[in-house]
């Protein structure tokens, strides 16, 4: 559909559907579409409004989108029909709106340009809560830290708190399959923009000047490549490997004292921000700039996020309690928040999906007070590689045992099976599925406890402590923990990565000693899981999680550049990774185990 047709057909749907009406939805709905929204520096940003066609002021509910604002229509007449102001905008240089694209760093300015532009609207009662997903999340939070008087809430979903680790990387590894896969995406409507922007009309044709435009030059040091042309932060970000004043300059986590407004918090176990989901909501509650704020963070932790919705994610069916849709969780915030509704928000301030048993709980804190940390310690005969070998798990203290070793080759790199993955499940299927095609392979270590004797449920952080060396100057160490079903199907529950140089810091990189045995503790986020009677805890540790992450080439390089015909990029080598768990090094998966009522 042409946009110019657009505000016509939603008009039509306004007038004609919406006044089918109830109790909770009581309003017709008036829409405007482009309506112009000028920033301090004068960039015209555009938004489409959604609102009650009715006399009155009404609450707001703002959203600002890289991925198209024309994708909210559904929300914006189903929020409107209940009450709210819908205002959905594209952020600078995306589609309608005007400027230069440029991740994070226009967000703040904007949207508190954009919440005060809001406020003043004449159907509008002052009021303002932001909402939205994954990027949108992240226009969320920066607006925040720049405190506009009257933003009145957020409602960050599945979003990260640092855009450095657990955006770009995680703990030093570069998250490659989100990374390529998301600009890619965005560079589309990029690329659509400077073609509208390059060319002339010739009989009627829109037509291409060829030489004027970097996508058909060859890269050279007089010319931009395409990547500069349509995502130049992308190579920025290869550029800042480390946690520097590049990421520190929009990182929520810097700036948890500046937010002032309560928050729900959606995060969800299989999605690639869960960590920073977890940590925005920990951070608002303990450093929050107002009383309000720290006392009004919720949090809503479900299944897929970006792994998928409902009651089937990847190879699991996690049973009907799973289907909740993510506009019933928005409206019922901001219903609590601005109408005073006293539903489910009203109560305690988590509220947790928990898998194997399949169902929602409502919790006092996170993590949960009442989980005991519990440590299961890695044991062999020196051969846990692969699922033929003799890793097991316990929580018998470790005692004179051989060391487990894998050889790592970049090469033939360990390959991603599901987990938390975007944004392109048809190339890479996301989410809990079947580990044994990994597991057999002898570069991964694979540690298990015996069958269950009772359910036992793991619900919190989960780390592992690991007590390795290498013989490369640097190489990466991965951990997964996996629910193991009695006929052999090994789901994954959650899983982490350590580059070895940021082992004590993601700011100073620190090489290896070859033939060193160094502590390392490698962050798996955390769970909420029931292993079942008969079922296995399981742990895997390898050397890689590709395409997930980049392969680390063992060398100390920061990055590499792929060469044709021989599938590794840059010099790299073989690095010999042994693993020790004996009484003076007792590597230890550390677990939140939840006590049976």
């Amino acid at each position: 559909m042409k946009r110019s047709h657009i505000g016509v057909f939603l008009t039509l749907i306004a007038v004609f559907v919406t006044p089918k009406l109830n109790a909770a939805e009581p309003y017709a709905v008036a829409y405007e579409h482009n309506a112009v929204v000028t920033m301090r520096d004068g960039v015209k940003l555009r938004a489409d409004i959604y609102r009650p066609q009715a006399d009155g002021k009404f609450p707001v509910l703002l959203q600002r989108t890289p991925y198209d604002k024309n994708n909210s229509i559904e929300f914006g007449i189903k929020a409107a029909a209940r009450g709210y102001v819908v205002i959905i905008e594209d952020v600078r240089g995306r589609y309608a709106s005007e400027g230069e694209w440029y991740t994070f760093k226009n967000e703040a300015r904007d949207g508190y340009d954009t919440v005060e532009w809001a406020a003043i609207l004449p159907y509008s009662s002052g009021q303002v809560g932001m909402f939205g997903g994954s990027y949108v999340g992240a226009t969320q939070m920066l607006a925040a830290i720049a405190h506009p008087p009257h933003l009145a809430g957020i409602c960050p979903v599945v979003t990260a708190s640092n855009y450095h680790d657990g955006w770009t990387y995680q703990g030093g590894a570069f998250e490659q399959w989100f990374n390529e896969s998301w600009t890619s995406g965005l560079a589309q409507n990029t690329l659509s923009l400077k073609v509208a922007q390059n060319t002339n009309a010739r009989n009627g044709i829109w037509q291409l000047p060829l030489e004027d435009y970097p996508l058909f030059r060859l890269p050279s040091s007089s010319s931009p490549t395409v990547t500069e042309a349509l995502a130049p932060y992308f190579l920025d970000w290869l550029e800042h490997p480390s946690y520097d004043q590049y990421w520190k300059d929009v990182s929520i986590e810097e700036h948890f004292a500046d937010i002032a407004v309560p928050a729900l918090h959606v995060a969800a176990w299989y999605d690639i921000f869960l960590g920073g989901s977890l940590r925005n909501y920990l951070g608002i509650k303990s450093h929050g700039s107002t009383e309000t704020a720290r006392a009004g963070q919720r949090l809503v932790v479900t299944i897929g996020g970006h792994s998928g919705r409902g009651r089937k994610i990847g190879d699991v069916d996690f049973g009907p309690a799973a289907d909740e849709r993510e506009s019933d969780l928005t409206l019922g915030w901001y219903d609590y928040l601005f109408k005073g509704v006293q539903n489910e928000f009203a109560g305690k301030p988590v509220r947790i999906f928990v898998m194997g048993r399949n169902e929602w709980r409502e919790e006092s804190d996170w993590p949960l007070p009442r989980a005991r940390p519990t440590r299961y310690v890695l044991h062999s005969a020196g051969k846990a590689n692969s699922l033929r070998g003799n890793g097991s798990l316990s929580t018998s203290a470790a005692g004179r045992e051989a060391p487990d070793q894998y050889v790592y080759d970049p090469a033939n790199p360990a390959p991603t099976i599901g987990g938390p993955l975007c944004c392109d499940a048809e190339h890479w299927a996301p989410g809990p599925r079947d580990q044994r095609p990994v597991e057999a392979r002898d570069d991964v270590l694979v540690y298990s406890t015996p069958p269950l004797q009772e359910p036992l449920e793991v619900t919190g952080p989960v780390s592992l402590e690991l007590y390795a060396r290498s013989s490369a100057v640097d190489t990466d160490f991965t951990a997964k923990l996996v629910d193991v079903w009695p006929d052999g199907f090994a789901e994954n529950l959650t899983e982490g990565i350590l580059r070895a140089r940021y082992r004590d810091s993601q700011e100073t990189p620190t090489l290896l000693n070859p033939g060193q045995v160094v502590k390392l503790t490698i962050d798996l986020w955390a769970t909420s899981n029931v292993f079942k009677t008969g079922h296995r805890l399981r742990l895997e540790v390898s050397s890689s999680n590709f395409p997930r992450f980049d392969r680390n080439l063992n060398t100390g390089a920061t990055r590499y550049l792929k060469t044709s015909g021989t599938g590794g990029g840059e010099q790299f080598v073989t690095a010999t990774n042994v693993i020790y768990h004996d009484a003076e090094h007792p590597s230890a998966l550390v677990v939140p185990i939840v006590p049976t009522p």
